[in-house]
């Protein structure tokens, strides 16, 4: 509308750079878009003398108008008809007026003080410098900033691109893991035509994860990480690691620590302690396969099989062996200690040795997979919440009442009916396996990853079952949660990343133990089960209170625009 402050455009050029766009810039001349001060019934000048006229006249009689009022002790909120319409009058009149000369002034003091160059208030309006260049409505992205500094990278780069070299031999070939991770980068973007800006590629150590933790890599993601506690359990106090992008998670899980804390704690005990993993052997005939089933179940044969597993680490203790047959398919699941690690490796080693150990007296075995999922990792299974496997923990807490009242807002048969309906039938009706809590998975994941665990592990590490009972006349709660599968270590795989061992450290179970192997991973196991009863018995309070959509919009919903921040 402001016709004044649209910046002049500059002349059409007719030079021979711009003769491809002369039809385009002819075609808009031809047909230019309408602007707003088009459809003004008056001119410009005439509508804003009539507002101004306005303006003063009904001020001067509204101020007179008062004045009498004052004189003869009229109250001035009584007015008349032709008052009321003054009124009006000059509300609308300073509007116009504010709205117009307002964001006049507004404006001319951005341009003033912005480095950039006016822009036109039309829709379609471009850049002063660029208005003799048609823009297209719809503008392709920008291409990804190129970090590509010398000559012998952006080679190099190209090579990738054309695919003369393997992106995942660029580690080996220039010796500089973090040189390889910025020219796969540039390769990445130039390939797919997008960018990774907003993936932060330095300040990250890349070494360290070279032949072991994640291959070809382009930067790394980054996850928040909160604090839960103290979580005080088996009369220890600890500040729970939480990694995760989900609002509302630590401070329930606080909240449950706070409540543990204030009822005098909770007690976690290990029941068992193995990693598995089932080999599927194949023979000719069912009878042949059984008699392998006889010899690995015999007690006497244990001592022999246990000197070929063991062989394979100083921390590998095999512990017994399952079988189940399929036909002539036969299923064997083997059960080892393995110290501080998660001992996945450990165990297929020692698995291995003990198949070929078999195969000198059962030359017709057929060895089809290291893994025959009888395990079983990665996957929810009956034989995981039944038999365990990993770390099988328990853990208890009793909650006074005046605890249940104050902290955590409810009652106790609140909680104990809202567990059995929920927790219990609920997942019965749904038919869950391993799944009989409120959300076990949420507080594992989270401490999975800033704690530098396989975090896919995550699936049948949060199987538990939450029980809760009124005690001590009905007057307290008894809680606990019962996680037969929580499979975690201390040295390996992602623990020995530079914030995953600080968050280790802060939990006190830092590498492997000297004094007494394994209690480490243990004591981790342990703590994974008390933060996920502190989570569970605030989630489980906030449902019985009616509470969990206020707090979720309370702390997981952000009016904060964040989506340039990248930029």
């Amino acid at each position: 509308m402001d016709v004044r402050r649209r910046p002049p455009r500059p002349p059409v050029p007719t030079n021979a750079a711009f003769s491809g766009n002369h039809h385009h810039l002819h075609h808009r001349k031809k047909s230019p878009t309408p602007k707003a001060s088009d459809a003004l019934p008056l001119p410009l000048y005439l509508t804003n003398a009539i507002f101004f006229t306005l303006f003063f006249s009904v001020a001067y009689f509204l101020l007179h108008r008062w004045r009498d009022k004052i004189r003869s002790h009229t109250p001035l909120h009584v007015v008349t008809l032709s008052e009321l319409g003054a009124i009006v009058s000059l509300i609308a009149s300073f509007i116009y007026l504010l709205g117009f000369f307002g964001i006049g002034f507004v404006q001319s003091f951005i341009a003033r003080t912005s480095i950039h160059d006016s822009w036109d208030l039309d829709d379609d309006a471009v850049p002063v410098d660029a208005a003799c260049i048609p823009l297209p409505k719809i503008m392709d992205p920008p291409p990804p900033p190129q970090l590509i500094s010398s000559e012998e990278d952006e080679e190099i780069v190209k090579s990738v691109v054309h695919g003369t070299v393997p992106s995942y031999a660029l580690e080996s070939q220039l010796g500089d893991c973090h040189r390889a991770a910025l020219i796969r980068r540039e390769a990445v973007q130039r390939l797919a035509g997008r960018s990774l800006v907003g993936l932060p590629l330095e300040g990250f150590d890349y070494e360290s994860i070279l032949g072991q933790c994640c291959e070809m890599p382009v930067g790394y993601v980054q996850i928040p990480v909160g604090i839960a506690g103290p979580l005080l359990m088996n009369g220890c106090e600890y500040s729970v690691p939480m990694a995760t992008t989900e609002g509302c998670l630590v401070a329930s899980t606080n909240r449950g620590c706070k409540a543990i804390y204030a009822s005098g704690g909770a007690t976690s005990i290990l029941l068992r302690d193995g990693m598995t993993r089932a080999p599927v052997v194949r023979f000719p005939t069912a009878k042949r396969a059984s008699d392998l089933k006889f010899f690995l179940e015999n007690p006497l044969n244990f001592d022999t099989l246990s000197v070929f597993f063991n062989k394979s680490s100083r921390f590998a203790r095999l512990q017994g062996i399952q079988c189940s047959m399929a036909g002539r398919n036969l299923y064997m699941r083997f059960s080892c200690s393995t110290g501080d690690a998660m001992g996945m490796n450990m165990v297929s080693k020692g698995v291995q040795n003990v198949l070929d150990y078999l195969q000198t007296d059962f030359p017709d075995m057929d060895v089809i997979g290291i893994s025959g999922n009888f395990c079983s990792d990665k996957k929810p299974a009956a034989v995981n919440w039944i038999e365990g496997r990993g770390k099988s923990v328990v853990c208890e807490a009793i909650i006074s009442e005046e605890v249940v009242r104050k902290v955590l807002k409810t009652t106790v048969p609140a909680l104990v009916e809202l567990n059995m309906l929920k927790n219990l039938a609920g997942s019965a009706v749904a038919g869950a396996l391993g799944g009989f809590n409120a959300h076990a998975a949420n507080i594992v994941s989270a401490v999975f990853i800033a704690t530098g665990q396989d975090p896919a592990q995550n699936i049948e590490s949060s199987h538990c079952i939450t029980m809760m009972e009124a005690v001590n006349d009905g007057n307290d709660l008894h809680v606990s949660v019962t996680m037969p599968a929580i499979e975690v270590g201390t040295v390996g795989g992602g623990t020995q990343l530079a914030s995953q061992s600080a968050c280790l450290n802060l939990l006190g179970v830092k590498g492997a133990s000297k004094e007494s192997p394994g209690s480490n991973a243990r004591l981790l196991a342990t703590i994974v089960a008390g933060s996920v009863l502190a989570g569970e018995l605030s989630l489980m309070s906030a449902i019985a209170a009616g509470q969990l959509v206020k707090s979720h919009m309370k702390y997981n919903r952000s009016s904060r625009d964040i989506s340039n921040l990248a930029s």
